[in-house]
């Protein structure tokens, strides 16, 4: 992609993000578009926020699980940034007006308590780096047209990041066994998915390694303090107005989500 076609896909995710009403997926608009150009739209669109008072506060990987990549049509993993505005309370209304069409996954949070950067990251290093750990729900959510994404599409909109809650219990690493603990999906207090952290490329700790030795060459570091969400356990599940939505996590407790109909 050259300057202008850069620059006019991410006024359309711009757009999308202001007006909420969806876009048609930019791999039909821009055919030549590569992985590549669509970290330098994402990446372009987080310095827009940052620069409007939006800070970086975090970083996911997505589309970490095989049962997450059939659900999306993809074959590898990607990721994107966490900004301020997207962590949400425990058990406080979320409203819904405020996504477009939003899914939600459960994972582990890591919050970090050193710094972490590539390449050569190992687990051994990613362990010493990460603090504690957190049961979280990640909204996902997508600005393209009945999720109809390819890989580009949903690197260029920042992973289809939409928010996060995180729960309010910190677990250190050497309490769990993250590729072991199971999982519970409930909405409404019907059970809708199970899984186990080792769905997420075989252990979460994995995924941070693989975020880190991504990033880093891009100049990116994982700060201290930051929350890295290493991939959904389940398929995502999709939420509406007035749904309650309850993870529980061997070893990690739980964390609730309520939705509400109204506008923030």
């Amino acid at each position: 992609m050259d300057a202008s076609e850069l620059q006019e896909a991410v006024a359309r995710l711009e757009r999308a993000h202001e007006t909420r009403e969806p876009i048609d997926p930019l791999v039909e608009a821009f055919p030549g578009a590569t992985t590549e150009d669509a970290y330098r739209i994402q990446q372009e669109l987080v310095r827009r926020w940052a620069g409007a008072g939006d800070p970086v506060r975090g970083h996911k990987v997505g589309l970490a699980s095989a049962a997450m990549q059939r659900q999306m049509g993809v074959d590898q993993p990607d990721y994107g940034h966490l900004t301020g505005s997207m962590f949400h309370l425990e058990h406080q209304p979320i409203p819904t007006t405020k996504f477009l069409q939003p899914r939600i996954e459960p994972e582990v949070a890591f919050v970090l308590g050193a710094p972490l950067r590539g390449p050569g990251v190992t687990v051994a290093d990613a362990v010493r780096a990460v603090d504690f750990v957190l049961p979280s729900l990640e909204i996902v959510d997508s600005r393209i047209k009945d999720w109809r994404i390819a890989l580009v599409d949903t690197i260029a909109d920042n992973a289809s990041s939409g928010g996060v809650v995180l729960g309010s219990r910190p677990t250190v690493l050497g309490d769990v066994d993250l590729r072991l603990a199971g999982c519970t999906l409930h909405v409404n207090g019907e059970l809708v998915a199970t899984g186990a952290g080792g769905a997420v490329l075989g252990s979460p700790i994995n995924a941070l390694v693989w975020l880190a030795n991504t990033v880093g060459p891009l100049g990116v570091t994982l700060e201290p303090g930051h929350v890295v969400l290493p991939g959904s356990m389940t398929r995502a599940h999709p939420v509406r107005p007035g749904d309650t939505v309850v993870a529980t996590m061997a070893g990690l407790g739980s964390v609730t989500a309520v939705f509400s109909g109204e506008d923030a």
